[in-house]
């Protein structure tokens, strides 16, 4: 018998200075049973950097077709396709083939030796943007997974911000290659 997904439940708030976006979601994150508590507050962290009422999760590590998150326009085109973690290079490409812009969070200590091995095999795709997670801020984040989470997210001059109430998580990217 397979594993399910278990479902987890999250109340974000989000004021984004930089982009003049404010809004709350209620969002529902269908854990893979392969996925960890980290990878999914990643992937919840994706959200709130890119909040916009066209973008979703996906089905992600249940069907190889689509990315963790993606954003769609009306005439049902990708327009901004997010990967996290360490993705194969034809992953990328093929969503630098389908999709207006793709941007790659990754977020490991091994994070650095992935890009090393993959950089000049992706560098051609003018779309791409990877974002590299100091893993122990993504730690960090990790510990405030809960079954139902009320949490809020403050960007203001590239600076991220994820409360609990509890716990303040500081999250600073480092872009390793930009959109051209």
């Amino acid at each position: 018998m397979a594993l399910k997904a278990t479902i987890y439940k999250a109340d974000l708030s989000i004021a984004d200075m930089d982009r003049n976006y404010y809004g709350t979601h209620a969002l529902t994150l269908a854990r893979h049973p392969s996925e960890t508590d980290e990878r999914m507050m990643v992937r919840l962290l994706a959200f709130a950097i890119h909040a916009h009422e066209a973008l979703s999760f996906t089905k992600g590590m249940f069907d190889v077709e689509e990315p963790d998150l993606w954003q769609k326009d009306l005439t049902d085109a990708i327009e901004l396709w997010i990967e996290i973690g360490q993705p194969e290079e034809r992953r990328i490409l093929k969503g630098c083939g389908r999709a207006e812009h793709v941007i790659v969070y990754s977020y490991s200590t091994a994070s650095p030796i992935w890009w090393k091995n993959i950089a000049n095999k992706v560098e051609r795709a003018k779309n791409l943007t990877v974002v590299n997670l100091p893993s122990d801020a993504t730690a960090a984040l990790e510990k405030m997974a809960q079954r139902t989470m009320q949490l809020q997210c403050t960007i203001q001059d590239g600076q991220i911000w994820l409360t609990d109430g509890v716990e303040t998580v500081q999250v600073d990217r480092e872009v390793w290659k930009a959109e051209r």
